[in-house]
């Protein structure tokens, strides 16, 4: 039997609370019925995805979330942002 797995990164959901949202944050202010009904027809869970020592920021948590050694590759978020931008490294 196959096993399937979605990830869902919903990267900055959780920021900071927002004044024009009435002090929530943009997660808590969403109206979210299709991600109500993933987590209600699946399993969930949480992992650490930043390794001791990292700032925890979207770019070390995907690369870790994505099967690389944070570790062993990164070097920075730069690399990533030039990439991003079509500039040759």
């Amino acid at each position: 039997m196959i096993t399937k797995y979605a990830i869902i990164l919903a990267d900055g959901a959780a920021d900071e609370p927002v004044d024009a949202l009435g002090g929530q944050t943009p997660l808590e202010a969403a109206v979210t019925p299709n991600i109500d009904e993933l987590v209600r027809m699946g399993r969930i869970g949480a992992v650490r995805t930043v390794p001791e020592g990292y700032s925890p920021g979207s770019d070390v948590a995907t690369m870790s979330l994505l099967g690389y050694d944070v570790t062993k590759h990164y070097t920075g978020r730069a690399p990533i942002e030039a990439v991003a931008r079509k500039i040759e490294l």
